[in-house]
């Protein structure tokens, strides 16, 4: 037993120099580590998908723990071979970062959208749920993909509660308002948000990636037209005259609250207020703090000023947000020493999958680019895989919005467009699932939506790639 317990240590014995731990706290060195370190991400995404075919009931009552057994697989060996100070400087750059603001800004997203409800007869008609989920796709540049998700989500599963067949709605509902969506402003998507940070126009999405955003939605809104038409007509329709009852909107309090939502995001990346404070050595900036202040103030106010009635009648609970944020912190930390591989470029273990991005003369291949950031974005949380990217195509903001926008442009759609390949691609996708599965739908596996991304979305994204970055 001690000799299995011992083969991770041992397999990332070779990766890391000898110096390491002598050094000061910067991380895995993603130049000298093997891909030994992407076990545990792998074994993470394996029991995501695996377990709950194969194992329901342990992994509902043990997710948790099963993510955080994955996590302690990279941590402990980081421990061992890094030390100390070098762990707890890389986990807290993590959280302080990334995890944190994610997972503030999702549940105050979740909080507040929870709070809306829209009342009244909702026919779930092939005309009816291809207006919402066009009105979806639109909404969530604004809104953000999981404010849009989260606001629309419940009130269209309500309206198709009469169907046995319902479950591509929701998959659809992924494909476009989780994802595709969310590409035509810095606040629709986080990867779009950090090129808004390293110098990208507010308005360049919207310019350069509201053509291949149309494309690809009118294809998907085409696709989903014909599959539900056919799927409805074998539906028994409720039988009988329903009263109708006319739309209203319960909860608006929370529409200002998700104005300030945005609002706070905006600010936070248009504000240069200094370092409020440090934790072991990582800055705090003041804008950061400010805005993760007002999120949290935002979610206080949400449930002191949402009726109860409101939420109870919505189907609200917080098992949805619980899910995502114990499953995202094992992704989170498993996928670091991914990511710091992949930011070593060519010096790193993923040289090969880097080069494709390039030609014999250094020039960018703006197809590469799109379906490798696309690929990885499946996997890997969209937005560090954007940075990554990004800065491999050069990282100067003024080169990539002008004589390299194409390729930024497909840097962009592929990070957006292709999370929505996966339940973990972007966390709405998730958020989605599991309100849809509180709420009766019967969803597919993580391999049973693998099967329907690659029918639908793999097509999809090969037409617009070709049309718009080849």
């Amino acid at each position: 037993m001690r000799l299995l317990s011992a083969i991770p240590l041992v397999a990332f014995l070779a990766p890391v120099p000898a110096s390491a731990a002598a050094v000061a706290p910067a991380g895995i060195d993603g130049a000298s580590a093997s891909l030994f370190w992407s076990l545990p991400f792998f074994g993470i995404l394996l029991s995501i998908a695996l377990l709950p075919l194969l194992a329901p009931t342990l992994w509902h009552r043990h997710y948790g723990k099963i993510a955080a057994a994955w996590a302690a697989a990279v941590l402990l060996p980081m421990l061992a071979l890094l030390g100390v100070d070098v762990t707890l400087h890389e986990m807290v750059h993590l959280a302080v970062a990334d995890y944190v603001p994610f997972i503030v800004l999702l549940w105050a997203l979740f909080t507040v959208t929870g709070g809306i409800r829209v009342r009244g007869t909702l026919s779930g008609t092939p005309a009816f749920n291809v207006g919402l989920l066009a009105f979806g796709t639109g909404l969530a540049s604004f809104t953000g993909t999981t404010g849009a998700a989260m606001l629309l989500i419940r009130p269209l599963i309500r309206a198709n509660a009469w169907r046995r067949r319902r479950a591509h709605v929701v998959v659809f509902f992924i494909f476009l308002v989780a994802n595709v969506g969310g590409s035509l402003t810095p606040l629709g998507d986080p990867p779009l948000f950090l090129g808004f940070l390293h110098g990208v126009p507010f308005f360049w999405p919207t310019v350069h990636l509201f053509a291949p955003m149309i494309a690809t939605a009118g294809l998907l809104l085409a696709l989903f037209w014909v599959i539900d038409t056919a799927l409805v007509a074998r539906e028994a329709r409720p039988s009988g005259a329903a009263e109708v009852e006319p739309l209203r909107v319960e909860g608006l309090v929370n529409l200002p609250l998700l104005l300030c939502i945005l609002l706070a995001v905006l600010s936070s990346g248009s504000m240069h207020a200094g370092v409020a404070f440090t934790v072991l050595g990582i800055p705090v900036e003041w804008s950061d703090l400010l805005r993760d202040l007002v999120l949290l103030a935002v979610i206080a106010l949400s449930w002191w000023l949402t009726d109860p009635a409101t939420r109870a009648a919505n189907d609200f609970s917080w098992a949805p947000i619980q899910e995502v944020t114990k499953l995202f912190a094992g992704i989170f930390v498993t996928m670091a020493p991914v990511l710091a591989i992949l930011r070593a470029g060519s010096e790193g273990a993923l040289a090969p999958v880097v080069a494709l991005v390039s030609d014999e003369q250094g020039r960018p291949v703006d197809l590469m680019y799109f379906w490798i950031t696309g690929a990885l974005s499946s996997f890997l949380d969209n937005a560090p895989t954007y940075l990554v990217f990004f800065n491999l195509a050069g990282g100067d903001a003024g080169t990539l919005t002008g004589e390299l926008a194409t390729t930024l442009a497909a840097i962009s759609a592929g990070a957006v467009f292709m999370g929505a390949d996966t339940y973990i691609g972007n966390a709405p996708n998730f958020m989605c699932r599991a309100v849809a599965e509180e709420m009766g739908v019967r969803m597919p596996s993580f391999l049973g939506y693998l099967l329907w991304s690659g029918l639908v979305l793999l097509p999809t994204f090969a037409l617009v790639g070709r049309i718009f970055f080849d």
